[in-house]
């Protein structure tokens, strides 16, 4: 499996930014899609971001589009997400997620991600 930590999460006001990384161990981690989820207090966790391994595709939930980047650096074995133009409603618990599909696409459903990190909270203040 891979392991994955993430870092980066904080208070921010909105309209500010900021940048989470997601460490990952393992000489897989080139292979596999990956994935940030975000989940508030009584909420589902819902799709946020995805990066393919195969063609570098990308893919962002409506909400988050023009606003968020994700990215990784496969170098350094650890995926990226840029957030710009915070707002209050983005504040949650940040998980990123490796999809076991070796070479395979990105997917926006958490059901087709085995491993998973712990989470970084992110907080934007109105």
């Amino acid at each position: 499996q891979v392991q994955l930590v993430e870092s980066g999460g904080g208070l921010v006001q909105a309209g500010g930014s900021l940048r989470l990384s997601c460490a990952a161990s393992g000489r897989t981690f080139s292979s596999f899609p990956m994935g940030w989820f975000r989940q508030a207090p009584g909420t589902e966790r819902e799709f946020v971001a995805a990066i393919s391994s195969s063609d570098g595709g990308t893919s962002y939930a409506d909400s988050v589009k023009g606003r968020f980047t994700i990215s990784r650096d496969n170098a350094k074995n650890t995926l990226y997400l840029q957030m710009n133009s915070l707002k209050p409603e983005d504040t949650a618990v940040y998980y990123c997620a490796a999809r076991q599909v070796p070479y395979g696409r990105w997917s926006a459903s958490p059901l087709d991600y085995g491993d998973w990190g712990q989470g970084t909270q992110v907080t934007v203040s109105s």
